[in-house]
């Protein structure tokens, strides 16, 4: 099928580099003529993981292009799919003028008929508002659309494996028709025939997801409904966290434990320093608003945005406490990003620890994998060095920001070496304490008893 995706940001560049892996026609194309430029010269603007060989494979064979174009990729195209961002306004609701700005565009530029489905992120009745736009602009008698709501649920580091195998597709429909086309362009995850570039392998029939078929409203309902639930098991944890520090108890046994009952399950269920990126608090405060225009007391989902933004504070106070004073003192960060494997600093808790660190007169060292040079843009200030030993130089407190698996590996000993205080904070848990208590260091994690090695 020729499909057009509009919006090339995270969602829309998986979205269009997937659905060309598993064989259709794809155009992507998005008003940032720059964005548009770097695609076609064969550059991502972005960090996803298998992302840059799918998109450079299709490209070569030809079934996915980049359009600085959106008149002409709307035009051919028999399905559109809208992947264009809704971030947040200041009274929390999310922007929808792109969205609106993509109907306008379908409306007017359409000489065919139109399969037009919502991929962003957006609040209920959505879908409805799409449909009046398309009808009151459209130019061309004749011309008739077809709305459906496909919510996306790709997560940062692990979208492509997210979207070529998918614990669930929800389609939101109106009409037989609009859904017989969805499972048509889904037709090949749906029987997971195609060779797929995260396994390297043709992958199972076993593994096929489940086609949930609803009301446009309910889809759109079930995308915020689902973040704002994982949001919850993320606070709890947090505030289990801080029980578990007052009562001395260790919250990883505490969250093992609770996660072995199939009721409740161990995904989320980690302690540290919150969600951060995008997608979780935007959403959050989207169907906060969402709940009180329609008259729902969502005080549940207010407390667990509050926990969350509480815990920037709780890690500053600690590193506090442990430094006894900030000024001047010279500290190392392990970790840039939101999430380990992305580039991705949109509300990455790091991104304010390091603002009120250097507030504070501290001097900082930082290391990301992928996410310095975003990063590099916000503090000039800061030294950002080749690797996570250099960040290590001379510093009075270490502190692990982002859960990146090669931090786990260290050479811990010739990292305490480089240190001039073997100071550890690790915001996510990552360490075993006993084995860094052991290499000499004074460890401090969430939610766990403290470890210091004994005074000489």
């Amino acid at each position: 099928m020729k499909i057009s995706v509009v919006g090339c940001g995270y969602v829309g560049l998986v979205t269009g580099g997937c659905l060309a892996e598993i064989g259709h026609q794809v155009v992507c194309t998005d008003n940032d003529a720059a964005k548009i430029e770097t695609l076609q010269a064969g550059k991502l603007p972005i960090y996803e993981p298998h992302l840059d060989s799918i998109v450079e494979k299709c490209g070569r064979a030809g079934c996915l292009r980049f359009s600085a174009q959106p008149a002409e990729a709307v035009r051919e195209a028999r399905a559109i799919f809208i992947c264009v961002g809704t971030p947040p306004l200041d009274t929390g609701d999310a922007d929808l003028s792109a969205i609106d700005n993509v109907a306008r565009l379908i409306a007017t530029e359409s000489r065919t008929p139109k399969l037009v489905v919502e991929k962003s992120t957006v609040p209920v009745h959505t879908g409805q508002q799409l449909k009046r736009a398309l009808a009151v602009y459209g130019r061309h008698p004749g011309v008739t659309f077809q709305v459906a709501s496909n919510p996306e649920f790709l997560r940062e580091g692990t979208a492509v494996g997210d979207f070529l195998h998918p614990d669930r597709i929800v389609v939101g429909v109106d009409d037989r028709e609009a859904e017989k086309q969805l499972r048509e362009i889904y037709g090949p995850i749906l029987d997971q025939k195609f060779n797929c570039p995260v396994h390297e392998r043709t992958c199972p029939s076993a593994a096929a997801p489940p086609f949930v078929v609803t009301t446009v409203n309910s889809a759109e309902l079930i995308k915020h409904a689902s973040n704002s639930f994982l949001a919850i098991k993320i606070s709890y944890a947090n505030a289990i966290a801080d029980l578990c520090e007052k009562l001395g108890a260790n919250v990883e046994e505490v969250t093992r434990a609770m996660g072995m009952d199939p009721r409740i399950g161990p995904q989320f269920l980690r302690a540290g320093l919150g969600f951060g990126g995008f997608c979780l608090p935007k959403d959050i405060q989207a169907f906060i608003r969402l709940a009180e225009r329609a008259g729902a007391d969502f005080s549940l989902l207010k407390e667990a945005e509050k926990l969350n933004r509480g815990r920037i504070d709780y890690f500053l106070e600690k590193t506090r406490r442990a430094l006894w004073v900030i000024k001047d003192k010279q500290i190392g960060i392990l970790g840039l990003a939101f999430k380990a494997n992305t580039d991705d600093i949109r509300f990455a808790p790091a991104i304010e620890i390091i603002r009120r660190l250097l507030a504070e007169g501290a001097r900082i060292r930082a290391y990301d994998p992928e996410a310095m040079e975003k990063t590099r843009q916000i503090f000039p200030a800061v030294q950002f060095t080749e690797n996570p030993y250099e960040a290590a130089r001379d510093a009075d407190a270490l502190l692990i920001v982002t859960e990146w698996e090669q931090f786990r590996s260290l050479d811990w000993n010739r990292v305490r070496e480089l240190m001039d205080r073997p100071l550890l904070l690790d915001g996510r848990n990552l360490l075993d304490p006993e084995a860094i208590k052991a290499a000499g260091f004074e460890y401090h994690s969430v939610g766990r008893p403290d470890t210091s090695p004994p005074l000489t």
